[in-house]
């Protein structure tokens, strides 16, 4: 196993209301020394949540909202962050619910990814959800969004989507799909 570089300094040089930006100054195993800059949470944060919820055994639902990053609608999944005191599969319940006005009988925890670990610190729980019902929370969206869904068996032509380019909602719903394949739920 490799042996991880020595931190010589970190230092917040930049902040917002949502990000800061960290200086991580490192020296390597063979003596090389260099400066990393990466996106840090505030550190209140208590993580986040994108669920992948199967409203049948082949098809999963999906939300467009305006993204201020790609400054466009966007479809993803129903995602959102933890608040304090809740735990992944509540917030993941929760979250659906504020977003595409559907609730889970069954939750369940899939993995961790990140978006950019070169750059960020920030993970997303990603969270299955399946055996739907109808119930909606008002959340903090600044509009409705709009529910759509995708066929698992079209998941190839979904990354081709001009509104769709959320990398960890792809992979996301790559391994759902895998895993109720695996499960026999779903028949490719």
């Amino acid at each position: 196993m490799r042996q991880k570089p020595t931190v010589l300094a970190r230092e917040i040089v930049a902040s917002s209301r949502l990000f800061r930006v960290e200086e991580v100054q490192l020296r390597f195993s063979n003596g090389v020394e260099r400066v990393y800059e990466r996106l840090v949470g505030r550190g209140n944060g208590y993580g986040a949540v994108m669920i992948v919820a199967m409203l049948d055994a082949d098809h999963a639902v999906l939300v467009e909202e305006y993204c201020g990053g790609t400054d466009d609608y966007e479809l993803s999944l129903p995602k959102g962050l933890v608040e304090p005191g809740e735990d992944v599969l509540a917030a993941a319940n929760r979250e659906l619910k504020e977003e595409a006005g559907f609730g889970a009988r069954n939750l369940e925890h899939l993995t961790e990814l990140s978006l950019s670990p070169g750059y960020m610190s920030q993970k997303i729980q990603v969270v299955l959800a399946t055996d739907l019902y109808e119930e909606r929370l008002e959340g903090d969206e600044p509009e409705p969004m709009r529910v759509d869904k995708i066929n698992l068996r079209e998941l190839a032509s979904l990354a081709q989507h001009p509104q769709f380019s959320e990398g960890r909602a792809l992979a996301a719903l790559y391994l759902a799909r895998d895993l109720l394949t695996q499960r026999g739920v779903f028949l490719p």
